[in-house]
C-alpha cells in the first residue's frame, strides 16, 4: 500500500558524488531503481536506472557531464533522460529515453517524487529544519530495514515500546508505556498526519540524557514527546525532559532535542530509514553530538531486531490476526488516513 504523489526522501545530500566524480549512486525506491547525480551548477538529476535499450543499469555506465552513458551499448542520456547520442544509430528514435523524477533538496534530505510529475508541488515537503540549521547540531543517519515499512510505522507511532525495548537506552522507565497519549489528526500546509503528545511527569533520567546535562544519580526530570506522523511516513518531534521542580516555562536546565526520521519503501519487504536527533548548537560540543548518535544507533537497531522478528512470525503464519489494544490508537488513524489517499489515488487512475 504506497501513496505515489508525494515526496520520499532517496539520499542525503553527502550521500551524493560530487559532479566531477565518476562514482555514480543508485538506491531503489518503491521498487524503482533510482540513479541521482549532482549536476555541475550544484542541482540534482533522478533517473530511472534502467536503460531503454537493454535494460542495463545505467549506474554500471559512466557520467559525461551532466549525462551518464550505458555501459552495455553506449547509448548517452541527458539530465532529463533523453537519449541524445546512440553509437552507429544516425537517427535516434523519440521513444529513447528514460524516465525522469522530480527531485528537490530540502535541508539535506533528497526528496523524489514518486507519482505524476506535474503534480509535484514543494509545498508538500515535510519541516526538517533541524537537519540544516545553524541553531541545531547532529549527526545524520541511515539504517537499512529487511522489513515491510508499515511495520516500522507502528513502531514509531506508539512509544509505549520505549520502556521496554529501549529500557536500558532511549527509555528508562515503565511511566512511558503508562503515560496516555493525546491523539489528533493534522492537515496541512503539507501532507496530512497524525500529531502524538506524550508527557510523562517524575521519571529517572535515562541513561543518553547524562551525556548532555550533569544530572544527580536520583534526579527526576518531567519528559514530552510531541510529533507530527505524516504521510507517507515522516516524524517531525520536539522532545526533552527538565527537573521536576523547575517550572514549566524554565527550560534553562531541560534537554531538548528537535527530530527528524523518514522511512522510505525500497521494496514491498525492504525499507530505508534516515533519521538524525538535533540537539541545540550552543549547548554540547562534538562529543555531545557523536553521543546523541551512538544512542540512537543502539536503540535503532534495538528497534531493527524486534521489528525484524516480528516480520519473519507474520511470514511464518500471515493469516494470523493481530490483537487490537488501546494503546494502537494513533497507528490505527495512521493507517486508516493512508489507506483512504491510496484509494483516492487509485480512483482518480481508474
Amino acid at each position: 500500500m504506497w501513496l505515489r504523489n508525494c515526496w520520499y526522501v532517496i539520499a542525503w545530500e553527502h550521500e551524493i558524488p560530487a559532479a566531477g566524480s565518476a562514482e555514480l549512486f543508485t538506491r531503489t525506491v518503491l521498487g524503482e531503481p533510482i540513479l541521482v547525480m549532482r549536476r555541475e551548477s550544484g542541482g540534482f538529476t533522478a533517473l530511472e536506472d534502467r536503460c531503454c535499450h537493454r535494460l542495463a543499469p545505467l549506474s554500471k555506465g559512466r557520467r559525461e557531464g551532466d549525462c551518464v552513458r550505458c555501459g552495455y551499448h553506449g547509448l548517452k542520456f541527458d539530465a532529463s533522460g533523453r537519449c541524445i547520442e546512440a553509437p552507429g544509430i544516425p537517427l535516434i528514435p523519440q521513444k529513447a529515453r528514460v524516465r525522469s523524477y522530480p527531485i528537490v533538496n530540502r535541508n539535506r534530505w533528497l526528496f523524489v517524487w514518486m507519482g505524476e510529475p506535474e503534480r509535484a508541488d514543494t509545498a508538500l515537503l515535510p519541516d526538517n529544519f533541524s537537519c540544516d540549521d545553524p541553531a541545531w547540531t547532529h549527526k545524520p543517519g541511515y539504517l537499512h530495514y529487511d522489513t515491510p515499512y508499515l511495520l516500522i510505522c507502528d513502531n514509531l507511532l506508539d512509544f509505549s515500546h520505549l520502556s521496554y525495548v529501549h529500557e536500558k537506552t532511549l527509555g528508562g522507565s515503565t511511566a512511558i508505556a503508562q503515560a496516555r497519549p493525546e491523539i489528533e489528526r493534522v492537515d496541512g500546509p503539507g501532507m496530512p498526519g497524525i500529531r502524538v503528545t506524550r508527557h510523562v511527569p517524575g521519571v529517572p533520567v535515562p541513561p543518553y540524557y547524562r551525556r548532555m546535562r550533569p544530572f544527580e544519580e536520583s534526579a527526576l526530570l518531567d519528559r514530552w514527546f510531541v510529533y507530527d506522523f505524516l504521510l507517507p511516513g515522516t516524524l517531525l518531534m520536539h522532545s526533552g525532559g527538565r527537573p521536576v521542580e523547575d517550572a514549566p516555562e524554565d527550560l534553562s536546565r531541560a534537554v531538548r532535542l528537535h527530530s527528524c526520521q523518514t522511512l522510505t519503501p525500497e521494496t514491498q519487504t525492504t525499507t530505508h530509514y534516515f533519521f538524525q536527533q538535533s540537539h541545540p548548537a550552543d549547548q554540547g560540543d562534538e562529543g555531545v553530538t557523536e553521543g546523541i548518535y551512538q544512542s540512537l544507533i543502539t536503540a535503532f537497531n534495538e528497534d531493527r531486531d524486534t521489528i525484524v522478528a516480528q516480520h519473519r512470525n507474520i511470514q511464518r503464519k500471515p493469516d494470523a490476526p493481530m490483537l487490537a489494544l488501546a494503546i494502537d490508537g494513533a497507528l490505527v488513524q495512521f493507517r486508516r488516513l493512508l489507506a483512504q489517499r491510496v484509494a483516492a489515488e487509485h480512483q482518480e487512475t481508474a
